[in-house]
């Protein structure tokens, strides 16, 4: 009986023979299958297919942040180690959400003094294959030539617009006067980001749950909710009715913590990053055992003490939530008690967690109104 194929990854025909390459150099075989486009929305790219028993396998590679590294794109192993100047990374689609999340980034950089990034990454449906055999007994049509430049086109003309706005702000005092750049990949855009966030290391990325265009309540902020489970670095999600604010503004922010000394770890990343802004803090625990509510309480105030004596400055409280109905609860608490920002750590989960245990913060991504800040 033959073995059944199942995809591992969508990605650019590019970035396909590249992991194709990487699979077959560890013994793996995979073939690269085009993607229906009738429903664009739905997936892009072409598909990276393996035998279903080489998955377990094939998952520690593309898990792997080296697979897609220069040296394997170029061949090349460079001892140099490249000085990475500070920025804020800031993916737009111009939207209107995407202004929002650049509102916050120049104020953020303002006060910090260093520079935002942003970057737009946009799919083109056509590809000029790259191997020889692929090319041998046919010709690329000219409107393929044509529609490639048309999206090239239409793409420069919006990231042309959107520097003209920023622009404007900036001029008339609503944005405050910061450098900034703009980069455009071609690609699949979790990924490019993604990549981008690995290479260049930001300081934090910071973007909107929401894409231009898109409606449909299970796939809003998809590509935010796949760059914080795997983003290298803080991110800063701004949901869609989410108040406009900089960090200045921000006086109460929840730290949501499972007890787990990870989440120690995080904490104290978080008042490292963030000491010279003041803020009243409340540590959360979800209890989803009644009966270990008093246990965790306890648990909770040493917690708070620990810290109060290593941050004598700060103002630290706790509360105990039930997880029966986790976002309502959680989302009675933010608005009763005025919090601006809650806080998530998110640590690196293999993609089978991913998949059938969504975490904490990719469940607010969906739900809350309120910023999210994820501690890496």
């Amino acid at each position: 009986m033959e073995e059944k194929f199942v995809t591992l990854a969508i990605l650019t025909f590019s970035k396909a023979q590249i992991l194709k390459n990487v699979l077959e150099n560890e013994g793996i075989e995979a073939c690269i299958h085009n993607v229906n486009l009738i429903q664009p929305v739905v997936s892009s790219g072409v598909r990276v297919r393996i035998k279903e028993s080489d998955l377990p396998k094939a998952l520690k590679i593309i898990e792997s942040s080296t697979w897609l590294s220069d040296e394997v794109v170029s061949g090349e192993v460079s001892d140099k180690k490249e000085e990475h100047k500070k920025f804020i990374l800031v993916p737009v689609d111009f939207s209107d959400y995407s202004m929002k999340a650049c509102e916050f980034a120049f104020n953020f950089a303002a006060q910090i003094h260093v520079e935002v990034v942003l970057m737009h990454v946009y799919f083109s449906p056509v590809y000029m294959p790259s191997l020889q055999y692929a090319t041998e007994g046919c010709s690329m049509p000219v409107e393929d030539d044509l529609g490639i430049k048309s999206v090239l086109d239409s793409v420069q003309h919006q990231l042309n617009k959107l520097t003209e706005i920023i622009d404007g702000r900036i001029e008339s005092g609503e944005f405050p006067k910061v450098t900034y750049s703009c980069v455009l990949c071609e690609g699949v855009p979790e990924e490019e980001i993604l990549h981008y966030a690995r290479t260049k290391k930001p300081l934090m990325i910071v973007m909107g749950t929401r894409g231009k265009g898109v409606k449909e309540y299970g796939v809003i902020g998809s590509v935010t909710a796949e760059v914080i489970e795997r983003s290298p670095v803080f991110v800063y999600a701004i949901p869609e009715k989410a108040k406009l604010m900089n960090l200045k503004d921000i006086h109460k922010v929840a730290f949501l913590t499972s007890f787990d000394q990870r989440d120690l770890v995080a904490f104290d990343s978080l008042i490292t990053t963030f000491k010279d802004y003041p803020f009243d803090l409340t540590f959360i625990h979800l209890n989803s055992d009644e009966h270990r509510r008093l246990w965790n309480e306890i648990k909770l105030a040493g917690i708070r003490d620990y810290f109060l004596k290593q941050y004598p400055n700060l103002k630290i409280n706790y509360k105990v939530i039930t997880e029966d109905h986790l976002l309502n609860n959680l989302d009675e608490y933010v608005k009763a008690e005025n919090v601006d920002v809650l806080c998530i750590s998110n640590y690196k989960r293999n993609v089978f967690a991913r998949l059938f245990n969504p975490s904490i913060a990719k469940r607010m991504v969906f739900h809350s109104e309120t910023p999210i800040l994820i501690i890496k």
